[in-house]
């Protein structure tokens, strides 16, 4: 990419898109778009919060407020608070995913604005994505009920995004966990290439490995892209929390396996088995992922060398995601095109990928407040 682009009228644009909508999603949340047959307009239909993405509007909100201050974008704060609470309460949904749910929704409103009762949920959800925490095999169970399989159980890569929430804990036997699962994952999750599987099957009995599968890639073989984002970013944020070396290692090794897969514009394909000379679909949203990892790991790194190309690289998937995957219909509230959720679907809106290229832009602008 031979110039940046302006990050700040960028992020304007997106400020724009959810003053817009935000009322739509007071009470109901983004998930996936769909193409409405009214105008061809790309949206979300406002869905329940029983979803594992309900939490990343109220990111793209949050975040709009540590850049700008503004009001505004913390107005729903109370319906959040409300629904996220019920939510936890009536055991809606539980899973690994409780990490996304409440990191970005009670422990970014805690940290904005230090409201005790975001603070205390962010608690509650802290402990209840601990009591997924198999001590035989130092896992965290992702989905289903704990220790039920049919005979195993999963681990998969999503779960690294999920840890800072134990983390950040003050209890300190949640960041323990953490930590374990982190070294588990190394060993099952994340292959000796550095790249990685989608799932893992376990003993819940004994707490054995078994097998690495895959639910969303293309094959148990392959690389799902968005998955190994998740092992980039997952692992720099843990080695933040740890400053365990090896989480560091393995941060940049499969950073650097995604890398020398990146077609020429930048942004992934679903699974990085594709490339331009056998393409298939976009993942704007495992580009947007990967980016922040990248970011993340600029900070961290004290190689020179590494952080100016991480640095280049987010730069150049973020310049190109705007060129040529951003949805400039100020009406619609979906901002990035050609994300993936599952390969059927084919190209859609995704609200995480939203949410990660905001994420990715405050952190060129170096002036946000960091959830994870």
């Amino acid at each position: 990419m031979e110039k940046e682009i302006n990050y700040r009228l960028v992020t304007e644009l997106i400020f724009e898109k959810l003053l817009r909508n935000h009322e739509r999603y007071k009470n109901k949340y983004p998930h996936i778009s769909n193409l409405m047959s009214e105008g061809g307009r790309l949206d979300y239909e406002p869905m329940d919060n029983n979803l594992w993405t309900s939490s990343f509007f109220p990111g793209e909100m949050l975040l709009a407020y540590s850049l700008t201050g503004a009001k505004e974008f913390i107005a729903d704060k109370k319906s959040y608070l409300d629904s996220f609470e019920k939510r936890l309460n009536e055991h809606i949904g539980i899973s690994h995913d409780l990490g996304f749910l409440y990191s970005l929704t009670c422990v970014a409103l805690y940290k904005l604005t230090e409201d005790k009762r975001a603070k205390e949920i962010a608690a509650k959800a802290a402990d209840e994505l601990y009591h997924r925490f198999n001590r035989k095999g130092n896992y965290i169970q992702a989905w289903g009920k704990m220790n039920a399989g049919d005979p195993y159980v999963l681990i998969i890569a999503d779960t690294m995004l999920n840890l800072p929430l134990l983390y950040q804990s003050e209890d300190p036997k949640h960041a323990e966990a953490a930590m374990l699962h982190a070294c588990t994952a190394s060993r099952t999750i994340v292959r000796k290439d550095f790249s990685s599987f989608h799932t893992y099957l376990m003993d819940p009995m004994s707490g054995s490995a078994i097998e690495g599968r895959t639910h969303q890639g293309f094959r148990d073989s392959s690389t799902w892209a968005r998955g190994q984002a998740w092992i980039v970013y997952g692992y720099a944020l843990s080695y933040s929390y740890t400053k365990d070396k090896e989480f560091l290692n393995i941060a940049c090794k499969a950073a650097d396996y995604f890398l020398e897969r990146l077609p020429k514009d930048k942004v992934a394909y679903w699974d990085l088995s594709f490339n331009d000379m056998v393409p298939d679909i976009r993942d704007s949203s495992a580009a947007a992922i990967f980016a922040c990892g990248l970011l993340e790991l600029s900070v961290l790194l004290d190689n020179h060398i590494k952080i100016k190309k991480y640095i280049k690289t987010a730069k150049e998937i973020v310049g190109s995601l705007y060129e040529n995957y951003f949805n400039h219909d100020m009406n619609s509230p979906v901002v990035l095109t050609n994300g993936m959720y599952h390969r059927e679907l084919g190209s859609v809106g995704t609200s995480w990928g939203d949410y990660f290229f905001l994420e990715a832009l405050a952190r060129l602008l170096d002036n946000h407040v960091r959830f994870w």
